[in-house]
């Protein structure tokens, strides 16, 4: 006699192969969609592929814990491919040298204004204190905004939603923005990118050019940095 259909579900369910691949098909999934729409930025894989998994979860009551055994994997990878990035930015040196002092404007700016605009739009809404220093650190790259909004008296896990809502909204809105303000140099588009949108932006600036995605690099890694030096005795 063939098992019932929930019983297979059951047996699958408590392997964390099982999401492993849930995650790595939804992204192809989502690259495939991305690629058909002509590359189009509002096509983003990531935000397709956390659209499916959300939609997976919530259909099956899958806790997220029980989902993250298996997702730990890829998140693993995260790391090295941090890391990874310092190969395409060493490449650039010399253009890093010659632009040190724009770019330091630039990240402070950036920096300031990122954070200051958050927390008065989340104070101006009414949002909680708790909330409003969930906002704070929205700019900056997933574990460092989570550990800074802990610290902040923030809530890690509604930081962690909004540093990823920030990436998405900033790999759609970046390139027509930028194509708008006529900013034509592949350094100065990837390093706004990168202080805007850290990694989700970043993966898109390596789609223009490999300058772009280099120093949208380093405006994630300097944004972090800063961030997490600084926020907390200015706020």
């Amino acid at each position: 006699m063939k098992p019932h259909i929930s019983e297979l579900w059951v047996y699958l369910a408590t392997s964390p192969l099982l999401w492993l691949a849930a995650t790595l098909l939804a992204y192809q999934a989502g690259h495939a969609l991305y690629r058909r729409a002509g590359s189009h930025p509002a096509a983003n894989p990531v935000l397709i592929a956390i659209a499916v998994l959300v939609a997976l979860l919530k259909l099956t009551h899958t806790p997220f814990e029980h989902y993250f055994d298996g997702a730990q994997f890829v998140h693993f990878l995260l790391g090295p491919a941090t890391v990874a990035l310092a190969i395409p930015l060493y490449a650039q040196m010399k253009r890093v040298r010659a632009l040190l002092l724009p770019m330091a404007v630039a990240l402070v700016a950036g920096c300031l204004a990122a954070t200051f605009s958050a927390v008065w739009i989340g104070r101006w809404l009414g949002a909680s204190p708790a909330v409003v220093m969930s906002l704070a650190p929205k700019s900056v790259t997933t574990p460092i905004a989570m550990g800074v909004a802990e610290r902040l008296g923030g809530i890690p896990s509604l930081t962690a939603v909004l540093v990823i809502v920030t990436g998405i909204l900033g790999a759609v809105c970046a390139r027509p923005i930028l194509d708008r303000l006529r900013v034509r140099s592949h350094a100065m588009r990837g390093f706004a990118i990168g202080l805007a949108a850290h990694g989700i932006g970043t993966a898109r600036a390596f789609q223009e050019s490999e300058e772009t995605g280099a120093f949208a690099a380093l405006g994630m890694g300097l944004n972090g940095l800063l961030t997490a030096a600084l926020l907390p005795l200015v706020i």
